[in-house]
């Protein structure tokens, strides 16, 4: 049984949680932006700088100690096993979660797109974010501000951010769990600057790298209690894709229950110009905004048998057979 998946019987109703479609003084946004890292961060400390954006080379500034892993959750199955890319509503119900990755490797040490941040923020847009653990050690203050945000959920996307198509055995274990450990840290630095408890999630999501998985990885990843998340609308927003372009990869993609791919770590150059036109067109449309466990609760996860980008085999391109090989594609300008 998975007593990590807290899934009530009846998956239709919306949550109370989820931010309203306009007016955004309505009373469940409010509540949240009441509740959030504003009461913990003066106003300046909260917004984000152009030059965060950038990836630059480590320093000594940016060492840390490594986490001893966390221990594993109970194993996910039944309905939120194996590979989530969407999640199936009731007829009427036009909700979807905006999903951004902040992915780093060993070197260079990636970056923080405040801009994306502060407009999810101003707007009063739920959003999950699927963080690294080395992202998540290597910027602190940004990281506790986002777990301490009841605005949005936060992942899993392995410590290393390796391919873990052909992982050894315990890899995806130890990627998850080293990151799991991290975002303890996080939520207990949080916890120090807020004054209250950051409680840690009722369901643990995990991303895998570049969206390549085994089979045998995706086991591992549910044996230790992560529910696989990947998506079914791809922004395509790595490496200069334009603003209008991100507007239509998602337009033509997105329906009710979607999960859409992004990126906030740099890498998604007009990511945060995109939204700026994208959020209020897709209000416009009747879609809400959720993060990916509101979604989850909403209605009838979608699973598949395994991770692909758009379609089944379209990541052994860059499979390269190298177990838990750390490595920097661009999926072609899609998701990393």
């Amino acid at each position: 049984m998975c007593t990590l998946c807290g899934i009530h019987p009846s998956r239709r109703s919306v949550l109370g949680g989820i931010a309203a479609l306009a007016g955004m003084a309505a009373a469940g946004g409010m509540a949240r932006a009441a509740a959030g890292p504003a009461a913990c961060w003066a106003p300046a400390d909260l917004t984000g700088s152009v030059a965060e954006k950038a990836e630059r080379r480590p320093t000594a500034a940016d060492a840390f100690a490594m986490p001893e892993p966390a221990a594993a959750g109970p194993a996910v199955t039944g309905g939120l096993a194996g590979v989530i890319r969407r999640v199936n509503l009731a007829p009427g119900e036009k909700t979807i979660a905006l999903t951004f990755d902040l992915c780093q490797t060993r070197s260079p040490i990636a970056g923080y797109d405040a801009g994306i941040v502060d407009y999810l923020r101003a707007n009063l847009v739920p959003a999950t974010f699927f963080p690294s653990g080395r992202w998540l050690e290597t910027h602190g203050t940004r990281a506790a501000q986002l777990v301490a945000d009841p605005l949005f959920a936060v992942g899993n996307h392995s410590f290393d951010h390796p391919d873990l198509h052909n992982a050894t055995v315990g890899k995806v274990a130890s990627e998850i769990l080293l990151t799991e450990a991290s975002l303890e840290r996080t939520r207990a630095a949080a916890s120090a600057v807020c004054g209250r408890a950051i409680a840690a999630p009722a369901v643990r999501l995990f991303r895998f790298p570049y969206g390549s998985c085994g089979g045998s990885g995706m086991a591992e990843a549910n044996g230790v209690g992560s529910v696989i998340i990947q998506w079914d609308t791809v922004s395509g927003d790595p490496d200069g894709t334009s603003a209008a372009e991100i507007e239509r990869n998602v337009m033509r993609e997105v329906k009710a229950g979607s999960i859409v791919v992004m990126h906030a770590n740099g890498r998604g150059t007009h990511t945060a110009e995109a939204l700026a036109t994208l959020v209020p067109r897709l209000r416009a449309e009747g879609f809400r905004f959720a993060t990916v466990p509101e979604l989850l609760r909403a209605g009838a996860p979608e699973p598949a048998a395994s991770c692909y980008i758009e379609k089944p085999g379209d990541t052994l391109r860059y499979d390269d057979g190298i177990a838990g090989h750390t490595k920097t594609p661009t999926l072609a300008g899609k998701a990393a």
